[in-house]
């Protein structure tokens, strides 16, 4: 990869990204997306960093998970903390307070909760109340409140600083890819993933492009809406790091129990649950999580994946979270003209579930992590790079620009069209977000980089229907219909 010509280009949004620094901060447990802001924040311009100011300002903003018991015995003696958190604000329409939780602390069941305090809701509404999920630098205060009879003692979030490091300017993105082709931007998004581009070795031991644009595929849900995956691969292909560390905008489920109040829709509290909250909920290693009444689960999910729309027994929400499955494969499965998906879940292997996934990624392809696979040099900041994705997700064009590019038959079956289209559209953004107008792109460009790998991706999905349930999918009717690029 160019990293003069990355750093010219994006100038304050790169950062040096080194395996022995990434390691450090694992360590830490600090995830990428924090990880590359500490970095900037504490490092020169020639990208060597202050590890004592940086462990100075983790111990004094960054709690662990075990850290709130100490918060809440300071806060009883009088003390006010501060710290650095991911915070959810909710009114309470019965007392008319704005409230929160903490729920890298418990929540509410954890005693990580309280009262939002009127000026700082009045000053912050548009980002406290507009996302589910923020982040910030939160001030707490603990009071008594209620009654002589009936006293309580409740914490005051008394101050509020959201960690929102950067402006997003899709612009200048957009501007910033003209100055790549395709193969050098394809090295730069894998860089901002946290992946060092030429560390993708095929057997003939030449660096793959193959390799790298099957990795991407991980971050279509990160750009499109209600975008659904399932990828099985060998253990330590890391796919759980890039649905887990690259973005606080998605949440990933690793093992437990999932119920259908935490997943969809809390009839008691009233609340929406974890596809409410994010742009993608992932389940990794599925066949090890456990389902609450699986069936209520699926035919929520179902109903979910196809319309976008939560429903509780009183209430029904959008969302456009992606639905993202996880396994692990061995190697004698690798074969995608035999059932595959027989043992990932109930809940999803069924085949009228299966159908609403809209592509498979083959994780057998991507190579096993090795140390030459961590990204180092300059690189794009992974907290810039996937904010810059996430607003991606509410652009429109990218779409226009996919339904002027293709015709196919008048007939052809809906769900196949709704999933290459969205995939397609998914490419398009992560690829050429610089492209408003077919003008933009060489049809030929189009068709190796955006259409034919969405195509590729249903036709998996589709195979494997075909397997499950031979009779309901064995027809003309519901066959992949050609697609083709317009000339």
């Amino acid at each position: 990869m160019n990293e003069a010509k990355v750093r010219e280009v994006f100038a304050d949004m790169v950062v040096l990204k080194d395996p022995k620094r990434s390691e450090y901060f694992s360590n830490l447990s600090i995830p990428s997306y924090m990880r590359d802001w500490i970095v900037m924040k504490f490092s020169d311009e020639e990208g060597a960093i202050d590890y004592e100011s940086v462990r100075r300002y983790i111990n004094r903003y960054i709690p662990g998970k075990d850290d709130f018991e100490k918060y809440k015995f300071q806060m009883t003696n009088g003390e006010t903390v501060q710290f650095l958190a991911r915070i959810r604000v909710t009114v309470d329409v019965k007392t008319g307070k704005t409230v929160f939780e903490l729920p890298d602390f418990g929540g509410a069941r954890g005693g990580a909760n309280g009262v939002v305090a009127r000026d700082v809701v009045e000053k912050w509404q548009d980002t406290l109340l507009h996302e589910s999920e923020n982040w910030g630098i939160l001030s707490l205060a603990w009071a008594m409140e209620g009654t002589a009879k009936n006293p309580k003692g409740v914490i005051n979030l008394i101050d509020y600083k959201p960690f929102c490091p950067y402006a997003i300017d899709l612009d200048s993105y957009r501007e910033a890819r003209k100055a790549f082709d395709i193969h050098e931007w394809i090295d730069v998004l894998i860089s901002a993933a946290d992946y060092q581009p030429d560390g993708y070795i095929d057997e003939q031991g030449e660096v793959s492009e193959k390799m790298k644009l099957i990795f991407l595929r991980r971050l279509l849900p990160f750009v499109e809406k209600r975008i659904n995956l399932i990828e099985l691969a060998p253990k330590g292909t890391g796919k759980s790091y890039v649905f887990e560390k690259i973005s606080k905008r998605g949440w990933l489920i690793s093992g437990g129990t999932v119920s259908r109040a935490s997943l969809i829709y809390d009839n008691a509290k009233k609340t929406g649950g974890l596809l409410t909250r994010f742009d993608y909920v992932g389940f990794d290693e599925v066949q090890s999580i456990m389902f609450e009444q699986p069936g209520q689960i699926q035919q929520a999910l179902k109903h979910y994946m196809e319309f976008g729309e939560i429903k509780g027994f009183d209430a029904a929400l959008t969302a456009d979270a992606g639905v993202i499955v996880l396994g692990n494969i061995n190697a004698d499965k690798f074969d995608i003209n035999t059932n595959m998906v027989e043992h990932i879940s109930e809940v999803f292997g069924e085949s009228a579930t299966l159908d609403r996934f809209h592509g498979f990624i083959p994780g057998w392809e991507i190579p096993r992590m090795t140390t030459g696979m961590i990204a180092h040099g300059w690189a794009l900041n992974t907290e810039y790079f996937a904010e810059v994705l996430h607003e991606l997700r509410n652009d429109l064009s990218s779409a226009e620009v996919v339904d002027s590019m293709i015709q196919y038959p008048a007939r052809a079956d809906k769900r196949h069209m709704t999933a290459i289209k969205r995939l397609c559209t998914a490419f398009l953004k992560l690829l050429y977000p610089h492209v408003q107008s077919p003008e933009n792109i060489s049809s030929e460009e189009f068709e190796t980089f955006c259409l034919r790998p969405a195509i590729e991706m249903r036709e998996v999905i589709y195979r494997q229907l075909c397997i499950i349930d031979p009779k309901e999918y064995h027809v003309p009717s519901k066959q992949i219909p050609e697609i083709t690029c317009k000339r």
